[in-house]
C-alpha cells in the first residue's frame, strides 16, 4: 500500500534500530497520510513506547527538547527526525505536573507516556492517526482514517468542540489538511472551528508564524486572499511547483504592502517621508501576532524601499539598484504588485530589459528616461489601482 522507495532510508534505519532493542517504532503523522493520498512524504515522524531517555541512549547523534512536549531529534549530516513517546493524554498519578491544561482547557504540558492505543486517541485528526511499520509494512488504524482518507474527509478524534480547546490551533490545521489534500471538512469540525476560534489568541505569536508558513509556504496558498496578496500566493505556489526557493519574508513584504501603502497614501498619492516612517510600525503590529524571526525585517524593508528606487530610472540609478543583494526578490515584488494593478505603462518590462547583458541597449533605456521629464521616470511612486 506505501512504496517504501519514497520513504527516507534514514527514518527505516531509526525504526530498525529502536525494534532491535526491543522498543515499538512506527511512521506517524503527515508522512503516512500523505503517502496514502498520492503525495510525495516528506517528513518523517517517528513514534514508539520508548522515553526521550531511551531514545537518547540508544542514538548518539541526537538530543532531547521541548518542555510542552518533550521528545528527541536524532540526526545525520543530512537529515533531521522527531522521535516522539506515545502518550497516553491523561495525567497519571506519580506526577500530576506531567499534563497541565490552563482554565480555557489547552494543553500546556503533556509529557505523560502511554502506549500506542493511547497515543491513536490522543491525535487530533483520523487521518494523522495512521502509523505505519515500514518493516512489515502493516498499518495501525484504530480511528478509521484509512475510511476517511477514501472518503476524503477530515474527521477529529474525540469532541471536535474539547479537543480545539486543548489546542486552538488544530482549527488551522483542520483548513491547512483540507486545502493540501482537497478533502472535505467534516460538519463538527467545521461547527468547532467557528466555535472555538477565537481561542487562537491565546496561541503564541511564534506558533502562529509556523503555521502562517506552512499555510502559505505550502504550494496552495492563492485560495486565500486576492489583488496584490493573491498575485504574492500565486507567485509563491508556482515557485514551489517548480522547485525554487521561497522564503517568507517576500511573502510577508507582499501581504502587508497594502497596510503599508494605506497608511502612507493621501489623494492617490504616497507620502515618501511616511512611506518611510511607517515601515517598522507595520511590521511591530504584525509582530504581536507572529513572530516573525528579526532577520526577515531587514529583508522586508529592503524589498519595500527598493520598490521605490525601482521607480527611478534616470542617470546612473539604475546601475546602482541592479546591484543591490535584494534587487532580484525586489524586481519579483514589482512584477507582482503590476500584475495585481493591471497596470500598462511597461515599469516591469523596462526592468525586464535593463537585466539583458547589453551596455548598448542599457544606455538606450536609460537615456530615453532621461529624456522624459513626466511621472515614467520618477516623479510619482506608486501604481495607480493600488493608490485608491
Amino acid at each position: 500500500m506505501i512504496d517504501n522507495t519514497k520513504i527516507s532510508k534514514f527514518a527505516i534505519s531509526v525504526i530498525t534500530e529502536l525494534q532491535k532493542n526491543n522498543f515499538q517504532a512506527y511512521l506517524v503523522g503527515g508522512c503516512v497520510r500523505d503517502a496514502l493520498s498520492g503525495i510525495e512524504p516528506k517528513d518523517f515522524d517517528i513514534a514508539t513506547d520508548a522515553t526521550p531517555e531511551e531514545v537518547r541512549k540508544i542514538f548518539k547523534a541526537s538530543r532531547i527538547i521541548g518542555r510542552r512536549f518533550k521528545l528527541v531529534h536524532v540526526f545525520n549530516r543530512s537529515e533531521l527526525l522527531e522521535v516522539a513517546t506515545f502518550r497516553s493524554g491523561k495525567n497519571g498519578a506519580e506526577d500530576e505536573s506531567s499534563l497541565i491544561k490552563d482554565e480555557s482547557g489547552k494543553i500546556l504540558r503533556d509529557n505523560v507516556w502511554g502506549t500506542l492505543e493511547q497515543d491513536c486517541y490522543r491525535r487530533d485528526f483520523t487521518v494523522n492517526a495512521l502509523y505505519y511499520c515500514p518493516i512489515t509494512k502493516k498499518i495501525e488504524d484504530r480511528n478509521n482514517g484509512l475510511g476517511h482518507i477514501h472518503k476524503k474527509i477530515i474527521v477529529s478524534i474525540g469532541d471536535p468542540q474539547l479537543r480545539f480547546e486543548e489546542d486552538p490551533v488544530r482549527s488551522l490545521r483542520a483548513i491547512r489538511f483540507s486545502n493540501k489534500l482537497g478533502f472535505k471538512i467534516d460538519n463538527q469540525v467545521k461547527n468547532a472551528i467557528y466555535d472555538k476560534g477565537h481561542l487562537l489568541s491565546s496561541i503564541s505569536n511564534a506558533r502562529l508564524f509556523d503555521e502562517f508558513c506552512k499555510i502559505f509556504l505550502g504550494g496552495m496558498g492563492d485560495e486565500f486572499s486576492h489583488n496584490v496578496m493573491l498575485q504574492a500566493l500565486r507567485n509563491t505556489d508556482d515557485r514551489i511547483k517548480n522547485d525554487q526557493s521561497v522564503t517568507p519574508g517576500f511573502l510577508l513584504a507582499a501581504l502587508l504592502w497594502p497596510t503599508l501603502i494605506s497608511r502612507c497614501t493621501k489623494n492617490n498619492e504616497i507620502n515618501i517621508r511616511k512611506f518611510f516612517r511607517s515601515m517598522d510600525g507595520v511590521l511591530r503590529e504584525q509582530q504581536k501576532l507572529t513572530a516573525v524571526p528579526r532577520k526577515f525585517n531587514s529583508y522586508i524593508k529592503d524589498i519595500w524601499v527598493l520598490q521605490l528606487k525601482l521607480h527611478s530610472r534616470i542617470k546612473s540609478q539604475p546601475y546602482k539598484t541592479i546591484r543591490h543583494p535584494r534587487f532580484r526578490a525586489a524586481y519579483d515584488f514589482l512584477l507582482v504588485r503590476e500584475k495585481a494593478s493591471s497596470d500598462k505603462n511597461g515599469l516591469g518590462k523596462w526592468w525586464t530589459d535593463f537585466q539583458k547583458n547589453d551596455d548598448s541597449l542599457r544606455r538606450s533605456l536609460i537615456a530615453r528616461m532621461n529624456e522624459k521629464n513626466d511621472a515614467d521616470s520618477s516623479k510619482i511612486f506608486g501604481f495607480y489601482n493600488e493608490l485608491r
